[in-house]
């Protein structure tokens, strides 16, 4: 087996926050398949690093009173001390907000620029007269000029579904201080990524993706690339583009470029070969693991880039889908937006790690955590199988052996069949099916534990005379334990590091170069890992809510109304088929920024509606709450579905809110 290069990255988290579980999936899933890599013999480099620009962080550091190197130092050490704790063995983590970084970014734009991808003109933009900055579409909320639907944000309501300029909202404000923006005229740069249409659909083409993304891909090439704006004014946290005072990258120019800073950072480290692994002329391979939500900036940006700045291209970039708890998308209300650190608070870290694996396959599709599922998956594969075979024999060994394992395998045969199974399972790994090698793991732990059942060492030990048959059918079901152990290795290492210990041999390298342990000495068999308690789960899930109810009302500025035009009587409102609505499903729509689709149920039926709100609400805040809508407004086609209703909601300065009903009230109930 020939020793391959390989250098693997996953996506930067954001410096605003802390890692929950759902970021996890992506952490652990990289760090099983680069531990594969490496117990395979390979040289394998995992980098990361968090991604720390961008107006967030710039805001959020205001907001707390102190500087952005202050507010994403103390992030980086959160983040870090997360993923040491659930086992993610990065060979370098760093940050985006560093010399490597500029270095690379500087370089990247300065070979675009000079080859003629970069060009520049004069837009305007609103503008903030208090924060004395420009307002992005986000920053920016007012009325709807065609329907008066409020907090309305950027250049299209998501009410009615118009399309008009920014600078079309009424009673508009900035979203940051509240005061009415103004037009100013601003130069920005563009990176022309149509000049690469052609490298992009050969690239997307021809291997690097899976099949689902690269179909999505398809449809946005097919549709035309537009230009990328990559600038930003000042004040933003970044990097200032070379020759361009006040003007800085847009973060997620630089976010990518991160990989090369940190794998540089390493090489410095290390003195390692930098452009072995990213010359344009590399041999060596190149991964990215990211989510699907980011398809389109590292599989058309991210290629198009490094073609034209002369690096090499990604060899393959693998996208997995989101994470959901018991069905749903995490949830504050109901305990299921689990951090990260909360998790480790309560439960071991390879319960999870196990857990993941068991689920993973190497698709897109979204990953589901069930409480139920996952205490019965690590409680019967782990503790029941694996485990239970190390501490069945073990005992036997200790007391009667002196901790020494027979001269000779008892069944030879059986010990080739689960050395044999390493070829499939090594398939399995590499390529990320790790369901499939989990499944053949535990058909492995199964065959174990017949043998055991079927010699049945409790009885021998009864017997007189049967000293070597009880050592060598204990030896036998170590030696099938120390095989299981080395498979899952990648996945649990804690666990089989501490298996490991005990069997007092450490496996270091893959299981086709294993040899029976035979007339060889054991440590003390130590607890190896604990049943799942339902307790714990409940604790975590008890941990994780957060109180949703207002504790004061909002403060509302003072405002002169002017008479009530267009009254209407009695009769018009009793047309209205208002009811009360329980919001059983509520979830982000891609590419809307301000837009929620809600899935209520209104009693006799259950409605699809799309409303404007997310600007206020995220979606886990929503799910099982309840609220007013109209029945009977006519279906409207919108361009991401079907609406067939209204939420109704209440906005002013201090934001938007939807109405709700009193206690008691059920879903179905009509409004009189």
């Amino acid at each position: 087996m020939s020793n391959r290069k390989i250098l693997v990255t996953s996506a930067l988290p954001y410096a605003n926050g802390p890692i929950h579980i759902g970021h996890m999936l992506e952490y652990l899933q990289t760090d099983m398949w680069v531990r594969f890599q490496k117990q395979r013999g390979h040289t394998c480099h995992y980098v990361c690093a968090d991604d720390t620009h961008g107006t967030p962080i710039m805001l959020k550091a205001d907001r707390e009173g102190i500087t952005p190197e202050q507010l994403i130092a103390q992030v980086a050490k959160e983040h870090t001390r997360d993923f040491s704790n659930f086992g993610v063995a990065f060979d370098n983590y760093h940050s985006t907000h560093s010399e490597e970084n500029k270095y690379f970014s500087s370089l990247i734009y300065t070979r675009l620029r000079d080859a003629g991808h970069i060009s520049s003109r004069t837009i305007t933009q609103a503008y903030d007269p208090v924060k004395e900055m420009f307002l992005p579409d986000r920053f920016i909320k007012g009325d709807c000029p065609k329907c008066g639907a409020t907090e309305q944000y950027g250049d299209g309501c998501e009410v009615c579904g118009a399309n008009y300029a920014s600078s079309e909202l009424k009673n508009a404000v900035s979203a940051i201080s509240g005061e009415k923006p103004i037009d100013k005229e601003s130069v920005h740069y563009f990176f022309n990524l149509a000049d690469f249409a052609v490298m992009l659909k050969d690239w997307t083409t021809a291997g690097h993706l899976q099949p689902e993304v690269r179909n999505k891909l398809a449809e946005w090439l097919d549709s035309g690339l537009q230009q990328w704006d990559i600038s930003r004014d000042a004040p933003y946290f970044g990097f200032e583009i070379p020759d361009a005072p006040h003007k800085y990258f847009y973060v997620w120019l630089d976010a990518p470029i991160g990989y090369m800073a940190s794998f540089k950072n390493l090489c410095d480290k290390q003195g390692l070969d930098f452009d072995a692994f990213w010359a344009k002329d590399s041999k060596t391979e190149l991964y990215h693991f990211i989510g699907k939500d980011i398809i389109y900036f590292h599989a058309l940006f991210w290629p198009a880039m490094l073609q034209g700045a002369d690096f090499r291209t990604p060899s393959a970039i693998f996208a997995h889908g989101f994470l959901t708890v018991n069905g749903e998308k995490m949830s504050k209300s109901r305990g299921t937006f689990i951090t990260a650190r909360t998790y480790l608070d309560h439960l071991n870290p390879e319960y999870l790690r196990y857990y993941f694996a068991a689920k993973l396959g190497a698709g897109v599709d979204d990953l589901d955590l069930n409480f139920d599922d996952f205490s019965q998956r690590v409680n019967s594969d782990l503790v029941g199988k694996v485990v239970n075979i190390g501490s069945r024999c073990s005992g036997f060994i200790a007391k009667r052996f002196d901790n020494r394992l027979s001269d000779a395998l008892a069944e030879p045969q059986l010990w080739a069949e689960f050395i044999e199974a390493n070829e499939i399972i090594a398939e399995f790994y590499e390529n990320r099916e790790f369901a499939k090698a989990m499944r053949e793991i535990m058909a492995l732990a199964d065959k174990a534990n017949r043998y055991i059942d079927e010699k049945k060492p409790w009885l021998i030990a009864k017997e007189e005379g049967k000293e070597a048959e009880l050592q060598a059918v204990c030896t036998m079901g170590l030696n099938l334990f120390r095989v299981l152990v080395a498979y899952l290795k990648p996945v649990v290492p804690t666990l089989s590091y501490s298996a490991e210990v005990f069997l007092n041999c450490e496996v270091h390298g893959w299981i086709d170069e294993l040899e029976p342990l035979l007339n060889h000495e054991l440590n003390d068999f130590i607890p190896l890992m604990t049943r799942v308690e339902p307790d714990k789960i409940a604790a975590i899930i008890e941990a994780s809510k957060e109180n949703l109810e207002k504790t004061a009302a909002p403060v509302v500025k003072e405002k002169q109304f002017s008479p009530i035009a267009n009254t209407i009587d009695i009769n018009d409102f009793g047309k209205l088929d208002l009811r009360i609505a329980k919001i059983l499903k509520a979830e982000s729509v891609e590419g809307a920024d301000k837009l929620l689709h809600l899935t209520v149920d209104i009693g006799d039926e259950t409605r699809s509606i799309f409303a404007g709100i997310k600007s206020a609400y995220s979606p886990e805040q929503l799910e099982g709450h309840l609220t007013l809508v109209i029945a009977n407004l006519a279906p409207r086609k919108m361009r991401f579905g079907l609406s067939e209703g209204m939420v109704l909601a209440a906005g002013g300065d201090d934001g938007i809110y939807l109405l709700s009903p009193d206690s008691g009230a059920v879903a179905g109930m009509r409004v009189k």
